[in-house]
């Protein structure tokens, strides 16, 4: 079969290179799954620059989203068990955590449907505890993430405030149903969003970026907002003045989605059957930019690392789409 592996850390485009290898042969408790379609995702290019908290043993094949199919015919979801990750035509996953591939969705947005989306309902539910009449500030609101994130805040009767880096980003946050679109490229963020809630500010702050980031959610979060520290895209990490928290009365709040697998994965099975049920009824739907063939892996991944997205760009391992 055809995958891309990793040999050495570097940069996705310089280090991503396409073989021909043995399919992966499933562990105790592992599935072979045919892949559909592989979802790109920050973390793969972090995992390519050695930066990612998980480390896979070199050489890896990247990939740790995709909508693969069963021996028997089942459209799943899955997280492919690294280091045979999802950018191939074959990968293996845990039994265990399968995930019903929801029929309202094609392959490219199954698979695009679930670290995105359970991440922002684990951050805005589960952690943040986001009402119907809040507001919600999502930062990159055009991009992977916070496109997810977005669509559930509307999805909950919120107020949503997208933070985006360009006219092209804002036009996408809007057709994505941004309430307020902010370019950080060429207005102030605080003034904006200030001017945008009368003053007060917004409840809950959803942060896949840091640095920068971070020090305008510090000024902007309201009376009892919570700031919900999902990333760092921009690559910094900030130091929280928690002084600052106390004197305003907000608070700081991490989510590693991840951690919930092996601390209670029973709550990733309720959130699954809430996100089906929001996709069908047609509250939210995966934004797919991008569809591309299994030969444009690297370039995607060095897309997603630079900056330059909106919304997913998907994988098709077998070079055309598929349909549920």
């Amino acid at each position: 079969m055809q995958a891309w592996q990793v040999h050495e850390n570097g940069e996705p485009g310089e280090v991503m290179r396409l073989a021909d290898v043995a399919p992966p042969t499933p562990g105790d408790g592992q599935v072979l799954l045919r892949v559909r379609a592989a979802n790109v995702n920050f973390p793969d290019a972090l995992m390519c620059r050695g930066q990612y908290q998980v480390r896979p043993p070199l050489p890896f094949t990247p990939g740790v989203e995709i909508c693969g199919e069963t021996e028997d015919g089942r459209r799943v979801i899955a997280n492919p068990a690294l280091p045979y990750g999802g950018f191939a035509e074959y990968a293996v996953a845990d039994a265990a955590a399968l995930l019903p591939a929801p029929d309202a969705l094609d392959d490219a947005e199954a698979a695009a449907l679930h670290i995105g989306y359970q991440t922002g309902w684990f951050g805005l539910h589960r952690r943040a505890g986001l009402e119907a009449g809040e507001t919600l500030l999502v930062h990159a609101a055009a991009g992977g993430v916070g496109s997810a994130a977005v669509q559930l805040g509307k999805a909950a009767g919120a107020t949503v405030i997208g933070v985006v880096g360009g006219a092209g980003k804002a036009a996408v946050a809007r057709e994505l149903g941004c309430d307020v679109v902010v370019d950080r490229r060429s207005e102030d963020v605080v003034a904006a969003v200030k001017e945008a809630t009368g003053g007060r500010g917004a409840d809950v702050i959803y942060d896949p970026v840091g640095g920068e980031a971070y020090a305008q959610s510090a000024k902007l979060a309201a009376f009892e907002g919570r700031i919900v520290v999902v990333g760092f895209a921009s690559g910094a990490i900030p130091s929280p003045g928690l002084n600052h928290a106390l004197v305003k009365n907000y608070s700081i709040m991490g989510l590693h989605w991840g951690l919930y697998a092996t601390r209670n994965p029973k709550l990733i099975l309720r959130c699954h059957e809430q996100l089906t049920e929001l996709a069908t009824r047609g509250a939210i739907r995966p934004l797919v930019s991008e569809r591309v063939p299994l030969e444009g892996a690297a370039a995607a991944v060095q897309k997603v690392a630079d900056g330059l997205s909106t919304g997913r760009i998907a994988v098709l391992a077998g070079g055309t789409e598929g349909t549920a």
